[in-house]
């Protein structure tokens, strides 16, 4: 089969769909808003075309092989209770036809930190109920976990409230290769943050936003198994970027991509501490985060999952930030795009991004684009920038 990444015009919030040259589909985050699900309004019917994407199994249920919520605020995990089936696999019904998740990966973290310090929203709620519940079946009988029923813990939680599911637990800092319960030779996955308790010293770092799930993968194309990495990390800010920096500017491969998902919808706060509404051009960029999201391989696509992204003083999306990103872009020979704006700002539509043995090719409508976008070179050198 052929790999694809493809974006969702959610404006500002994430909703990416990952299918590995293996079959496998992987949906990272949702946002199907009230409007996108009523046919008398423009907004764009998501939920429609991701089923568009999705096949039937045998038992005629539309499926995802895995659902990562990077984090849990509203606009990565909206439209969750409406679309999706929660709750044990053979209570699944027809009538409803909700898409099934078959394995869930969850980061405890995440929803502690969130719990503590935030009220959670309701699809947010279900979704951490989802995903005890999936826990609880795999301590009671791990061997009769099938699909529907299957999760991966992205992270060590505290307290070792982890000990004892070393089977379905992902350290930080490693990497895995399998998809509900297989072994998945075309794509590799690398799990960056939440960062452990050492690095969690002071409020910012355990803001909600600074919970969320890094994730750099490695996906093949035409049996090339490192022809496109892809970095995503939610709605992390400023702090978590800098810290990775410090601990990873060793090797900054690990950092390396050739699509970024630009954090939190295109926010100056992932770049950096000063608040662009109020500084202007007086906003002094972090060196340490923006090397951190410096790493493109040549000919890298640096993708913002927002509105369209306006010269005003607005943050989520910055037309500084997106300046920068352009920069970052510019620097390994690649560009940067809007999903809000792609193909027009008047309709937005999904981005979808084929990944084959000659590179990432984009193939829907993006006015200026190149139709074959490089990938696969070495990670680049720390950049510095005044």
């Amino acid at each position: 089969m052929t790999a694809y990444l493809s974006f969702f015009p959610v404006a500002n919030g994430d909703m990416t769909l990952m299918q590995t040259e293996e079959g496998h589909k992987i949906l990272i985050d949702l946002n199907i808003r009230a409007d996108a699900d009523d046919p008398d309004k423009d907004e764009p019917d998501v939920a429609a075309k991701l089923k568009d994407k999705l096949s039937r199994d045998d038992e005629g249920r539309f499926f995802v092989d895995a659902l990562l919520l990077s984090h849990p605020d509203e606009d990565h995990c909206r439209g969750l209770r409406k679309h999706f089936h929660l709750g044990p696999p053979d209570e699944w019904s027809k009538s409803s036809d909700k898409i099934l998740i078959r394995e869930i990966w969850s980061s405890p973290m995440v929803f502690r930190r969130a719990s503590r310090r935030h009220v959670l929203c309701d699809d947010a709620k279900v979704f951490n109920a989802e995903a005890r519940r999936r826990v609880r079946r795999f301590r009671d009988t791990p061997w009769l976990v099938g699909d529907g029923d299957r999760i991966l813990i992205l992270g060590e939680d505290e307290e070792g409230k982890t000990d004892g599911l070393q089977e379905i637990l992902i350290r930080m800092g490693t990497e895995f290769s399998h998809v509900n319960g297989q072994h998945d030779r075309s794509m590799k996955a690398l799990l960056l943050a939440p960062l452990p308790a050492e690095d969690q010293d002071d409020e910012e770092v355990l803001s909600k936003n600074n919970s969320s799930t890094i994730l750099r993968f490695s996906l093949a194309g035409g049996e090339n198994q490192d022809k496109c990495r892809f970095l995503t990390g939610g709605d992390a800010e400023v702090a978590i970027w800098k810290k990775l920096w410090n601990r990873y500017c060793w090797r900054a491969d690990w950092l390396s991509y050739d699509i970024l998902l630009s954090p939190h919808h295109c926010s100056w706060h992932s770049l950096s501490h000063d608040s662009w509404s109020e500084l202007g051009e007086k906003a002094e960029v972090s060196e340490d985060a923006r090397n951190a999201l410096s790493q493109a391989r040549d000919g890298a696509t640096i993708v913002a999952s927002s509105n369209p992204i306006k010269n005003d003083d607005n943050d989520p999306p910055c037309i500084r930030a997106k300046r920068e990103y352009e920069a970052i872009a510019e620097d390994a020979a690649g560009i940067f795009v809007c999903v809000g704006e792609h193909p027009s700002e008047k309709s937005p539509d999904v981005m979808e991004f084929e990944i084959s043995a000659h590179g990432l090719r984009l193939t829907t409508a993006l006015m200026g684009a190149p139709s074959i976008l490089g990938a696969g070179a070495i990670g680049r050198q720390p950049l510095s920038h005044g």
